[in-house]
């Protein structure tokens, strides 16, 4: 039962490759401030799934040994980000080929984690699963239309550009087999993995997500955002109270 709620979450989080195709029904300003909003409620959702359910759970298994796996996590995905997930391509920079595998290869590895995070967000109990399932895919979303629209610009047609993103995001189930299997098998692991995953929901809020919001200085849109971020935090917050602890 466990692995299919995995594999049903992973399928749903592959499923949003799809909505890049909305960019080409929006002009550039529209679909800024659509995803600046998102940005800002992904940002509050992945910090309080991270600080108020995550951390805890794993320090509850291991102790302080859970913040050394938090400060692993954050370096993680920072080397991840660096060296392997470039999806920050400029016109100017990109070429067809190159820009377009570089960035389907890149997609891979972080869906493939994804899938490993959620299958131990499962492990250790359903509804920590779920809230992590709803963190991530609200962070999936804004990312899916950078990564099209750089496989767009990379000279792929829109058919082309959602098909093999769809099969880069594929890797997230293969990352929750791998996850499933593993972390049933070594139940220590589970609360290392948790703690980890936990550093990197911190990572892309503050290094990736927020910083993006420090570049609007319209008045206006900045309180908007704020009350975006609040409004991740609070959903995250109540839907850790209302789901039961399997």
């Amino acid at each position: 039962m466990v692995l299919l709620e995995i594999l049903l979450s992973v399928v749903f989080i592959s499923l949003l490759s799809f909505v890049g195709v909305v960019s080409l029904a929006l002009n550039r300003d529209t679909l800024n401030e659509f995803l600046l909003l998102f940005v800002a409620f992904a940002s509050g959702s992945l910090l309080s799934v991270a600080l108020l359910d995550l951390i805890p759970e794993a320090m509850d298994d291991i102790g302080v040994t859970a913040m050394q796996m938090v400060l692993a996590g954050i370096m993680l995905f920072f080397i991840v980000e660096k060296y392997i997930h470039w999806h920050h391509c400029g016109k100017e920079e990109c070429h067809v080929k190159p820009a377009a595998y570089l960035n389907l290869v890149g997609d891979g590895v972080h869906n493939f984690i994804d899938g490993v995070v959620i299958a131990a967000a499962y492990l250790t109990n359903v509804p920590l699963g779920v809230v992590t399932t709803v963190a991530m895919a609200l962070h999936e979303i804004p990312q899916e239309f950078g990564d099209f629209s750089v496989l767009i610009h990379s000279g792929l047609t829109p058919r082309k550009a959602l098909t093999y993103n769809f099969l880069s995001a594929l890797t997230a189930v293969l990352g929750a087999l791998v996850g499933y299997f593993a972390l049933s098998r070594i139940d220590s692991w589970i609360p290392h993995v948790v703690a980890i995953a936990a550093g990197g929901f911190i990572y892309i809020a503050t290094a990736d997500l927020i910083p993006e919001l420090h570049k609007e200085t319209n008045r206006f849109k900045m309180i908007q955002h704020t009350v975006a971020i609040l409004f991740g935090v609070v959903l995250m917050f109540v839907m850790l109270g209302f789901l039961p602890k399997a």
